[in-house]
């Protein structure tokens, strides 16, 4: 399957999530920038996470509105598959894509560790690599990372099995509620989280527990 990694200004870490697409699918993505209009014949679009250009005024608003992000609307329209890491995720919110908001950590100070999350429904496209229930690992590095819906919206994606992990064990770093790590759209193709898979995807890294999200996604999974 061919995936592509959208590049905006001030993001960093599209090199950590070009290395993992590359490790697990054994292929490069493409990459296209935040004024492409058009984004090639992809099966995966990828939002990494960073810091993109305008986050001063609020996480991802500059950034949802760049003309790359109507062309990942229309892609994620006809059914191709979006993930949104940390900064990609706080976007996909900003452009509609995916319901709630992300405020600041109830700490209000930046974290940066690992946490577990549950797997709280593998019966989607980007976690059939793993058991209901089943807890990983994975590090986190944000600032606004703490989930917020309201009372309405809450109830219709928890009704709907759009939470797809939460943080487990105490671990939840931002006051997230309901411990919400991810969720994922109506239709199932656009997911959304905060923390970092692509960097726990090989023995290097310390372990393999995100790499399950990348072979789902890239159909390598079962």
């Amino acid at each position: 399957m061919k995936s592509a990694v959208v590049l905006l200004p001030g993001l960093n870490r599209d090199r950590d999530m070009i290395a993992a697409l590359t490790k697990v699918s054994g292929s490069p993505p493409v990459t296209v920038w935040q004024t492409d209009t058009e984004i090639p014949d992809v099966d995966l679009i990828v939002i990494p996470g960073g810091f993109s250009y305008g986050d001063y005024l609020r996480c991802g608003a500059i950034a949802a509105r760049m003309p790359v992000m109507r062309a990942v609307a229309e892609k994620a329209r006809q059914g191709v598959m979006v993930m949104g890491v940390c900064n990609g995720f706080q976007i996909l919110l900003e452009a509609g894509l995916l319901p709630g908001a992300l405020m600041r950590n109830t700490s209000l100070k930046f974290v940066c560790r690992e946490v577990k999350l549950e797997v709280a429904n593998a019966n989607t496209p980007f976690t059939r690599a793993y058991r209901p229930g089943q807890v990983i690992r994975c590090p986190v590095a944000h600032h606004d990372g703490n989930y917020f819906a309201d009372a309405e919206t809450l109830a219709r994606i928890e009704g709907q099995g759009q939470v797809v992990f939460r943080y487990a064990e105490g671990t939840n770093p931002n006051g997230s509620i309901n411990d919400i790590a991810g969720i994922i759209d109506a239709r199932g193709n656009v997911l959304g989280l905060m923390p970092h898979p692509e960097n726990l995807i090989e023995a290097a890294h310390g372990g393999v527990d995100g790499r399950g999200m990348f072979e789902s996604a890239l159909g390598i999974a079962a």
